[in-house]
């Protein structure tokens, strides 16, 4: 346990390679989680249940393109959702485009008919719309137009111009975050078309999800829509690659930082060849002699790892806001702090792991060595 105080400066070099690991580590666990809150944030699936909009339908190629598409009618979907045995909460979302004042050609207006504040769209300031007349909107947008909340818009382009008073400022990477959030009620003196409609639906307590989904497409096939489990896009694919790609990240850097600890062990166990040779003699086990080597960098790995976990959730704090603003978003704190109290601990263990998994060899290669070879070692 003592030993490092023996060799300060090599104990130093192997602090150093374990401290850097440590923090890539902390980097890298709260980078993936964090991308992973973004995802969410953008996904907005948090319905267990979606009747999506319809796509166009252009026909096979070089046939003519049909003059008009029959579309479900967003009313009749709606009642036969709030009929369903088994509905919670639910709410529709309609996009309209609108014309406002700064920003060239039109803009998303997605406009709500029922409660949306749990369909997991993340605030990063403000709230979220309560009443007709309010708006939600990305980051990007207030850059954009130069408005903040409190401030009021007019959208164009409709049958009458609609103002709304901007109330809170939403996590929405979609679109470049050109999006307006409101309630349908806003729009209704301007008459828009509401026919692209998607409906989110979360079940009762206690009800199956795909059998509710079974039942309700009962009732859809008549109306032409067709209900399925789970979010519009949750972005699990991309959530995995990420996941995968950070995995992959740490495991690299881990081995990184154990090659710097193998190389201060292997020398400092070559130094001590003839004093393991020694304590073979006395009767010391293979076992016993890997419990010293690696008992030997113990107080080097614990103390590097208790350092470089705050390191790297201070160097998360500093990176991710940085990253999102090059791209015009806010981060919320949700995003940030994803650094639970539980998950503290095993990083800090991990500067141990590092330390432990660079020592393994050269504690094998003494556990191996002759007695009689490693006394005549000089």
């Amino acid at each position: 346990l003592v030993r490092p105080f023996a060799r300060p400066a090599r104990a130093l070099a192997m602090g150093t390679a374990i401290l850097f690991g440590t923090v890539a580590v902390t980097f890298t666990v709260g980078m993936a989680a964090s991308l992973g809150e973004v995802m969410k944030a953008k996904a907005h699936d948090a319905a267990d249940v979606v009747v999506p909009a319809p796509l166009p339908d252009f026909g096979p190629p070089g046939a003519e393109r049909p003059a008009q598409r029959t579309e479900a009618d967003p009313a009749a979907v709606a009642a036969a959702v709030k009929a369903a045995r088994g509905t919670g909460k639910y709410y529709s979302a309609s996009t309209v485009r609108a014309t406002v004042d700064g920003l060239p050609g039109t803009t998303d207006v997605v406009a709500f008919t029922g409660d949306a504040s749990w369909g997991g769209y993340t605030m990063v300031a403000g709230r979220w719309i309560a009443r007709p007349g309010e708006a939600a909107v990305p980051s990007p947008f207030l850059t954009a137009t130069g408005t903040r909340i409190g401030d009021t818009l007019t959208l164009g382009g409709l049958g009458t111009p609609v103002t709304v008073r901007i109330v809170g400022e939403v996590l929405d990477p979609r679109n470049d975050g050109m999006q307006v959030f409101t309630d349908a009620a806003t729009l209704r003196a301007a008459h828009p078309d509401l026919t692209e409609t998607s409906h989110h639906i979360a079940v009762a307590r206690g009800t199956d999800v795909h059998t509710y989904v079974d039942a309700l497409n009962k009732t859809l096939k008549p109306l032409g829509a067709t209900a399925r489990a789970g979010g519009l896009g949750a972005g699990g694919d991309m959530v995995a690659t990420l996941n995968a790609l950070s995995a992959i990240l740490t495991l690299m850097l881990v081995a990184v930082a154990g090659l710097g600890v193998l190389n201060g062990v292997l020398l400092d166990t070559r130094e001590r060849v003839r004093e393991i040779g020694i304590h073979k003699a006395l009767g010391m086990t293979p076992r016993q002699t890997v419990a010293m080597v690696l008992t030997s960098v113990a107080v080097t790995g614990l103390a590097a790892g208790a350092l470089g976990v705050p390191l790297g959730m201070a160097l998360h704090r500093r990176v991710l806001p940085a990253m999102g603003g090059s791209v015009g978003l806010r981060l919320p704190e949700s995003v940030l702090a994803v650094y639970p109290s539980a998950g503290l601990l095993p990083l800090v263990l991990g500067g141990l792991v590092i330390a432990t998994l660079g020592a393994l060899l050269p504690a094998g290669w003494a556990a191996r060595a002759r007695t009689a070879v490693a006394l005549r070692t000089e």
